[in-house]
């Protein structure tokens, strides 16, 4: 009998002829998130994976991490024996002693239809023996413990806990992105969103030191650490904002301000992307949310860029995106006091719907390429994870 994690998956078992591929990058996606857990072995098998521990494995911490790898749907900390009936009824003993129930219930699925007995009769008969065993009653409906066993060619797998993963895809098999991590509630629950759906997130952070403090510095890295748990070892470049900002300041209109930031901040960070590999750029804008968030002001904004703006929040309101940030950990660093280089020298009536042209002729002044050479000249990168 040998103790293991099986680690089952959804959306990645649909994926046809590239379903190796997303397997592989699971698996080893698993090994890096359980570095120094005392696992001793990750098997890739056809339907699941299997996580082999050690005696001395911390196997608390290791369901703790499997709960923050993307692409796990469900695990069970499962016993493995031979493909005997009599072992399997020993062995669905042994996992249910120590559990509080009073009813319980035995679900098989037969993957090795050789086996000599169904699914229906192995449930029979194991329940039949947990039940003479333990005194506990059978309940179909309402168990206080479920059994599942499963029966393949080679082992008989018994557990009585499915435990609920994340879902989504593998972080890495959907590609890169660069994510504009501001310090507040809305880029890091977009950074989690797209990290779910299978890309590696690069984050990018533009700040306006010695205008404002140095928190929101803090905070990115302190966020990127929090995201790091699931999107691994992750990169934060970091943008001296404060000079060019006051390029824009003395000379453009007040009221363009906030929308000639964003195009500056995309120019720049289209251009850490290509450095980084980042196939797009990733924001926290909903729409409609603030002034520079209407749908003609982010097409104006949009307008200048080469690479995908992409906005996983685009459609969501503020209670959804909190509710999110609060269920994956960054909302208590996100509402800490920051000051946020786009609210530096903020007009008192921005412009709602500013048209191409305006913004066109409001940057006509300005040097952009050499705006953005220097803010790159003085780029720093830090590495989290």
């Amino acid at each position: 009998m040998e103790e293991l994690f099986s680690v089952h998956y959804a959306e990645v078992g649909l994926k046809g002829k590239n379903r190796i591929f997303f397997e592989k990058r699971l698996t080893s996606n698993i090994k890096i998130a359980l570095s120094g857990t005392g696992y001793t072995e990750v098997k890739r098998l056809h339907d699941r994976i299997l996580v082999l521990i050690g005696k001395d494995a911390d196997v608390s911490e290791i369901k703790k991490r499997l709960q923050q790898v993307m692409g796990i749907a469900y695990f069970e900390l499962a016993c493995s024996t031979e493909t005997d009936i009599t072992a399997i009824k020993e062995t669905a003993l042994q996992q249910i002693q120590g559990l509080t129930y009073g009813s319980l219930k035995v679900e098989t699925r037969r993957t090795d239809k050789t086996f000599p007995l169904t699914s229906p009769q192995i449930s029979a008969e194991v329940g039949g023996y947990l039940i003479e065993k333990t005194g506990a009653r059978a309940d179909m409906h309402n168990p206080d413990v479920v059994c599942w066993i499963k029966i393949t060619q080679k082992n008989a797998y018994i557990s009585t806990e499915k435990i609920r993963g994340l879902g989504g895809l593998p972080v890495g098999v959907s590609g890169k992105v660069l994510v504009m991590l501001s310090g507040g509630i809305d880029s890091p629950v977009a950074a989690w969103q797209m990290i779910k759906r299978g890309a590696k997130a690069v984050f990018i952070h533009f700040y306006s030191y010695p205008y404002t403090d140095k928190a929101s510095l803090e905070k990115v890295i302190e966020l990127a650490q929090i995201l790091a748990v699931s999107n691994y070892r992750s990169v934060v470049y970091l943008v001296p904002f404060a000079e060019l900002q006051q390029v824009i300041v003395t000379g453009t209109p007040a009221p363009f301000r906030v929308l000639l930031y964003r195009r500056m901040m995309t120019r720049i960070a289209q251009r850490v992307a290509t450095m980084a590999n980042a196939e797009a750029l990733v924001t926290g804008e909903s729409l409609a949310q603030v002034a520079s968030q209407t749908l003609t002001n982010l097409r104006t904004i949009e307008a200048i860029a080469d690479i995908p703006i992409l906005r996983p929040l685009i459609g969501e309101d503020k209670a959804e995106i909190i509710e999110k940030a609060q269920r994956i950990g960054t909302f208590d660093v996100s509402t800490r006091p920051h000051q946020d280089c786009c609210s530096l020298f903020v007009p008192k009536h921005p412009a709602t719907r500013a048209s191409l042209a305006e913004l066109d002729e409001a940057e006509s002044d300005l040097d952009i390429e050499a705006l953005v050479e220097e803010a790159l000249n003085n780029l720093e990168k830090q590495v989290v994870g």
